[in-house]
């Protein structure tokens, strides 16, 4: 696996390199936005930790054209605590993010997630139909893409995970909680607003009426289940 870390601070990049290098990890560098573009396009990365704040073109901007053209895990590193740059970096296509200062174990512990592709349906997949359909709605696994109507929906990794697992569990209600676990692949660094703000993006694309949703359904109180009404 390759991974692309931007960040400006090079002494950062140096850690990061250093303790992802030793998990296993082939590792590409970029101190600034539009190098980052560059390489991204010219490396194909599986995965890029993206720093928010950089010179010549912000890490939310980059965020943004990187999703114009790919749907390769995304997690942003960010020193501003405030709520809204968190939901910010989510709504523009991130998958996840971590605050500064952040120890290497959880970055390790989010890479890892976010890497593990699909990993809750690896063990049985073999024997699940490579087709999930709901009426006008058809979930294709081996090509990773959703259909309504005929026509694809764009989603990102991480939205796409999220339709198939709910959806493969049709009905029954996982709390934010067991949606990182099972989703994201993690629990303890998890926040929950992840969830909620994924599903709302994942709703704007997926569901056609906004004032009644027919398969991304809310249980008040307890969390999301798949419906196909």
């Amino acid at each position: 696996m390759k991974i692309l870390v931007v960040d400006d601070e090079h002494n950062i990049v140096d850690i990061l390199k250093v303790n992802l290098e030793r998990e296993g990890y082939t590792v590409i560098a970029a101190y600034d936005g539009i190098q980052a573009l560059e390489v991204a396009e010219s490396q194909k990365p599986d995965l890029i930790l993206l720093d928010c704040m950089l010179p010549k073109m912000d890490g939310f901007d980059v965020c943004r054209r990187l999703r114009q053209k790919t749907n390769i895990p995304i997690l942003m590193l960010t020193a501003k605590s405030e709520e809204i740059d968190k939901v910010l970096g989510l709504e523009l296509g991130a998958d996840d993010y971590i605050t500064k200062p952040f120890s290497v174990r959880e970055v390790l512990a989010r890479v890892k997630a976010q890497l593990r592709r699909l990993t809750f349906n690896e063990s049985t997949q073999e024997d699940q139909d490579k087709v999930l359909s709901f009426g006008e709605l058809e979930i294709d696994i081996d090509k990773y893409e959703i259909r309504f109507a005929g026509k694809v929906i764009e989603l990102t990794l991480r939205e796409f995970e999220l339709v198939l697992f709910l959806a493969r569990n049709k009905g029954q209600v996982f709390s934010r909680e067991a949606l990182l676990e099972k989703v994201w692949g993690y629990e303890y660094f998890g926040d929950v607003r992840t969830v909620d703000v994924t599903v709302r993006r994942t709703r704007e694309k997926l569901e056609p009426d906004q004032q009644n949703y027919r398969y991304l359904l809310t249980k008040r109180g307890v969390g999301y289940y798949f419906e196909s009404n």
